[in-house]
This record gives structure tokens, sequence and C-alpha cells, in this order.
């Protein structure tokens, strides 16, 4: 493979050297953020706790289950926990979107139907009608005017492959011969590959969900599933609008060959993008996922948009303490590709080895990140950028310059200030090889920032409008934890703020001197080395934390 953050025609793989495979992994620097799906396994206090030492970013909360007093439940416990362990972990409000699934079975006791190969087998659109393994319900009103005869309809995740033999549109019903032996049960989910599904992108429950959880309880993402075009983005950004929750930043999730269809007018109105292999591999040959995933994340990364890869990236870890080789491998090469964050789904919510799928992934994502030449990536992402728009903007140009002087002077740190996190968005296309931290005075911007923006950390303070003195208490804290020395070199960058315009310097680390400035209970991951190093070894028995610790505070 010929390495793509080379200056010069070169084998990939150059920048790894046997140092790197004996040395001890250095995950208190993981630039790669983690998102966990919030379940039984894991959704108590302790559970929650454990997660965050593990390295957790995000938490998602799936609502194609549940109902808004039990989400709101773990919500709180979420916070309750984020507050004392002071980290900005920003919540992810993932919609359940539009599904068609097959029908209940007839009242005769059965749960299961087995299905033959070679025989046929009618779907009908008549979701009352009660089915057998000769007629079963769909609930897609449209389906006999959707397919044609030679598509395939995948059943249960693609565990039974159905192909259409005729339509007969006035009864509303498809006849399709059975491909593979196979036992499913009922309301099974359907995909349909290569058919535009005219279904609503938001369906009332999404509406729901969004206005009367996620917008009322201030969550910093949500996630839209099944986005097929950039009229979806605009409804989703509106509904937000209309309804007080105007911050809430837009992640669309790539599910179907329609929406990589239309991925650059989503990109272009998106905040984010979620590769959800899961439904784009029964939507696409599972061969072309990958390709899939290669030419969404490029495409993010030129643009400057957090990409998370998600689904099945640790699967085997819903029931075993180890991972195979080759998850791993998925995990790295999602990392190599360019992604901001990695997702976890069933491994957190409901495996019992939630803690050790966390710590192997972020270690993943370490030695993923540490066999990279920053110098050359941040080349190629700058090259890219010009070569896919012809120039740079203010932003990227003054960011680009910042990353540039970091490596210059051999910073120890860039420094940015940001009330609305536009700036450390822009520091972040550019894959700094260094920390990078944030200050903004606003919770949400911390919040959205420390979760999907690669290598970004932040810190709450009361105002930006001091910037000098905040310059100070940041290399006071940082000397105090023993992050840097005094001498060392902190690059600083500031975006426009009130009264003041864009700024770039170069900072030498003295004793500096407390303001007060920084908002208590914001800041802890990175001024407190203890819990930067809180990471357990995968394999290990659970931390254990004393509810009764957690509710003394």
């Amino acid at each position: 493979m010929i390495s793509n953050t080379a200056s010069v025609p070169t084998l990939h793989g150059g920048y790894i050297t046997l140092k790197d495979i004996k040395s001890k992994t250095q995950v208190k620097n993981r630039r790669t953020k983690i998102v966990c799906t919030m379940g039984p396994a894991c959704w108590s206090e302790e559970g929650i706790a454990t997660l965050m030492d593990a390295g957790m970013n995000v938490a998602r909360f799936n609502f194609s289950h549940g109902d808004h007093e039990g989400h709101g439940a773990v919500l709180d416990r979420l916070r309750k926990v984020a507050a004392l362990k002071s980290r900005n972990i920003a919540v992810l409000l993932d919609t359940k979107g539009p599904e068609i699934r097959s029908g209940f079975f007839a009242d005769d006791g059965k749960d299961k139907i087995t299905l033959k190969k070679g025989d046929e087998i009618i779907l009908t659109s008549d979701y009352s009608f009660k089915g057998n393994e000769h007629k079963l319900a769909c609930s897609y009103e449209k389906l006999a005017t959707s397919v044609k005869p030679g598509q395939q309809i995948l059943v249960a995740d693609g565990s039974l492959v159905l192909t259409v033999v005729s339509c007969d549109e006035p009864n509303r019903e498809v006849t399709c011969k059975v491909e593979n032996n196979a036992t499913i049960g009922e309301r099974k989910n359907m995909n349909l590959p290569g058919v535009i599904v005219d279904l609503p992108t938001f369906t009332e429950k999404d509406k729901d969900d969004i206005i009367n959880f996620g917008i009322k309880k201030r969550v910093e993402f949500i996630a839209a599933s099944f986005v097929r075009k950039p009229e979806d983005v605009k409804n989703l950004r509106q509904l937000l609008a209309d309804n007080g929750g105007p911050e809430i930043k837009i992640i669309c999730k790539i599910e179907n060959l329609e929406g990589v269809e239309k991925f650059d007018g989503i990109l272009e109105l998106t905040d984010a993008v979620m590769v959800a292999r899961g439904d784009l591999g029964m939507e696409i040959p599972p061969s072309k996922v990958f390709l899939a995933q290669k030419y969404m994340i490029r495409k993010a990364n030129i643009a400057g948009k957090p990409v998370i890869t998600a689904t099945q990236m640790l699967e085997s870890m819903v029931n075993n303490p180890r991972p195979t080789r080759a998850e791993c491998s998925d995990v790295a090469n999602a990392v190599y590709d360019g992604t901001d964050a990695v997702m976890l789904s069933g491994e957190t919510a409901n495996g019992p080895y939630f803690e050790q799928a966390v710590t192997v992934m972020a270690r993943t994502c370490c030695e993923a990140e540490c066999s990279r030449n920053y110098n050359l990536y941040f080349q190629s992402v700058r090259n890219s950028i010009v070569d896919y728009y012809g120039h740079l903007s203010n932003g990227e140009s003054l960011s680009s310059s910042a990353v540039k002087t970091s490596v210059d002077v051999e910073a120890k740190m860039i420094l940015v200030l940001s009330d609305t996190g536009k700036m450390a968005n822009y520091v972040a296309k550019f894959r700094p090889g260094r920390a990078v931290m944030c200050l903004t005075s606003d919770q949400t911007v911390a919040r959205q920032l420390s979760g999907l923006v690669c290598g970004m950390h932040t810190i709450v303070v009361d105002s930006l409008m001091k910037s000098q003195e905040l310059i100070e208490e940041v290399s006071y804290e940082l000397v105090q934890s023993g992050m840097l020395e005094k001498g060392d070199t902190m690059v600083v960058v500031a975006g426009k703020m009130t009264g003041m315009k864009e700024q770039l310097e170069v900072v030498t680390i003295g004793d500096g001197k407390k303001y007060g400035h920084i908002i208590p209970n914001s800041a802890g991951f990175f001024f407190n080395p203890e819990l930067i190093l809180a990471y357990s070894e995968y394999g290990s028995p659970p931390k254990k934390m004393s509810s009764s610790t957690l509710d003394d505070k």
C-alpha cells in the first residue's frame, strides 16, 4: 500500500519501528475519540465512571430502545459522574429513524418460522396480517411499487435473502424466492438494496424524541438515522431552531447508497458524519463498505467535519474479554483513514466486558496514532484542502499557521481560545502532532469539542476577554500539575471574540498565576495526571467504585 502521508511515493508503514511494537502504549496521548453506547451493562453510576476512566468521550443514547423516563435517569447519572470527575462528556441522541420490518406470526404459539431454500413466500403490505412460512407481512406500504423482479430483499441483518419474482401492485403483494435456509422471529428488520425508499427521514417518534428529550435535556449531538439527501439536514436544522435547540450539532448517519451518492451535499450542511457500516453493508456489497468508509472519511477530513466510524468494531467483545486480531486491525485502519472517533455499540451496552472493550479500543487508537509522521500528515491535509478548494479560508490559514509554527518551534502544546469552537475545529483539521487545549466560556461547546473533535481537550472559563490572564493561569496549572515545565513553548491561537481580532503568538511557559477564570469541575482531566493515567489493562477485572463514593460528592 502506498503511504498517504509521505512527501514522496513510498510504501505505507515506513514510520513504524520495532520499538513501536515492543514499547508500552502511551494512552494519555490519545487523539481519536471514543463513543460508547449506554445500556443495561454499563448505565449504573459505577459503570459510567468505569467507562469514563477507560476513555469514553461521548455517551450514545440509542432511541431505538427505551423511553424518555429511562433515558433521562441514565442521563442524570451520567451528568453527576461527569461533574464528579471534571469531565466534559458529550451526549449523543441517536434517532430510531424510518424502518421496514417483517410482521407478526399467526396465533398458533410459534415465535419463529423456518424457511427453506427454493421455496416461495409472499410479502404483503397489509401489516395486520398474521404470517407463516408461506406469507409474511411487511411494514412498508409501497413495497410492491418500489421493488422489481430480480431485486433482493434482506431480512434479519441479511440472514435471510429473498429474490423478487413478481409484484402484484393492486393487492400490494410481492412474491419472492427464498435463497437460503433460515429461521427468523417476528418483526425483523428488512433492507431493500438499491431501492429509493419512500419513507420520511424523521418519524413522529423521532420528532418527539428530539423535541421532548434532546432539546429539553440539552444534549450535545443528534445522530440522524438514514439521512439520504441534503434536505434531510435542512429539515432537522429547522426543527432544532424552531424548538430552542440551535446549538445542538447534527451528525448524519450514512446508511444507504442514496446517502453515499448525495454525500457531498449532505456533508456541506451537516456538522459531523457517522459511517454507519451496519445497514450500509446491507445496502451495498460488504466487499465495498471499506471503500465507502475511506471515501467519506477523506471528504469529511477535507471539509473539516468530524467523522465517526461505527458498527461491529469490537463485536466479539460483547461475549469475550479479548478482541479478535482482525477487529483491532479494523479500529487501527479507521484511525489511519482519518476518523475522528470510533464507536462501540453492544460491546458497552450489553456486554459484561465493557471496560475492557473501551480500554483495548483506546490502546489500539493510540498505537495507530503513534505510528504516524504528523509533520507529513499536516502537509497532506493542507495540500488536499488547497487541491480541492483552490485556497485556504482565513480561519484555515490562521490555524494552519498555528500548527506549522508549533512544528517549527517544537512547541509542547497548542492553546486555542474560542467561544464557538470554530477555531478549535480549524486547528484540529490540520491534525497537529501535539496536545491541543481549547478554552471556551460555553459548556456545550466544551463538551462538543471534547466529544468528537480529534485531539481536542477543553476547559470552561468564565470569559475569554482577558486573554493574557487566561494564558498565565493555564501556564500556572500546567506547571503545577507537571504536564509542562518552565521554559517549554506553547502556541496560542484565538478566533474572533467580542472586541478582539484573531491572534497567533508563541508563549514561553513561566510560573504563571492563578486568577480564578477556570470554572471548577471543567478541566480535571487535563490538570490531573493521576486521572489521565487511570487506564486499566484490558483483560483485568473492572475497577470498583462504590456508589457511596459517588453519592457523597
